[in-house]
């Protein structure tokens, strides 16, 4: 059988996860992101690996991605996380045109050509404030765990304005709402408005005129979600696991490359030795 890995080594979470030879998922894992790296990648593939199919075997080819995707010893082949999510999108959604990643550090939003590969993107050039990581930050301020976020923000019924594009400055900004007394749930509709502002003005920039795939672990809001459509103004659709699109996309390239060099090798027994870029 062959066992195909995709890691994304992310800002806040790592994440794995494992392709047969026939595309099917056959394991995942999310870990908290934390040095050492190379410690770090092997917990969260071992992790993956844990069920009893797979005791004492190791993937025959392991992608990486993510901003620590060159600190994978035992990685063949790393890839940019800009690509990754585009393909694994398209393996979800297989016509999609348009995607927007929100991560802990940054947004992305993509165009994708037929394949899932990219045709245009921006990046946010902005502070903090146009990311994931702002909503957490906001969360802790307001003594909120993080995954009630989305399900609070459903309840507001009038979202206050947070229109800082610094961080420091948008945090003020929550510092004033809380002092006049303003809900934790207009503060964080307010939030996640803000954050959907910033991603429309990203993907005007690559053209947007259809249906958007959110990614991330931002997805996993639904009052996030909520906010996207009510400001963009077109469907928003989100993978069951939107954190592990980017896995997935690496282990799909992975695969890909692994089939191009006409060989199924056996799989093999940890530890394993070197890696290539």
């Amino acid at each position: 059988m062959m066992l195909v890995a995709g890691i994304d080594v992310g800002s806040r979470a790592t994440k794995v996860v494992l392709l047969d030879g026939e595309r099917h998922v056959r394991g995942t894992a999310v870990v908290r992101t934390r040095p050492p790296f190379p410690d770090l990648a092997r917990k969260a593939l071992d992790e993956a690996l844990s069920h009893d199919d797979f005791q004492g075997i190791t993937p025959d080819y392991v992608a990486t991605t993510g901003f620590g995707r060159y600190n994978v010893p035992f990685r063949d082949l790393q890839i940019t996380d800009i690509t990754c999510a585009a393909r694994g999108v398209a393996f979800l959604f297989p016509n999609a045109r348009y995607v927007l990643d929100i991560g802990f550090q940054s947004t992305r939003a993509m165009k994708l050509a037929d394949g899932g590969r990219v045709k245009d993107f921006y990046t946010n050039d902005k502070c903090a404030a146009g990311a994931g990581g702002f909503v957490e930050r906001a969360a802790r301020y307001l003594e909120v765990d993080l995954e009630e976020v989305g399900s609070l923000s459903l309840k507001a019924d009038n979202p206050q304005t947070i229109s800082s594009v610094c961080a420091v400055l948008a945090e003020s900004e929550i510092i004033n709402h809380v002092s006049e007394g303003k809900t934790v749930e207009n503060i964080l509709r307010g939030v996640h408005l803000s954050l959907a502002t910033r991603a429309l003005a990203l993907l005007r920039r690559v053209g947007l005129d259809g249906e958007t795939t959110l990614v991330g672990g931002v997805a996993h809001q639904a009052g996030m979600v909520q906010s996207l459509e009510s400001t963009l103004k077109v469907k928003v659709d989100v993978p069951d696991q939107p954190d592990l699109v980017g896995a997935l996309g690496a282990a799909l390239l992975g695969l890909q490359r692994l089939e191009r060099q006409g060989a199924t090798p056996p799989i093999s027994v940890f530890p394993r030795k070197g890696g290539r870029e």
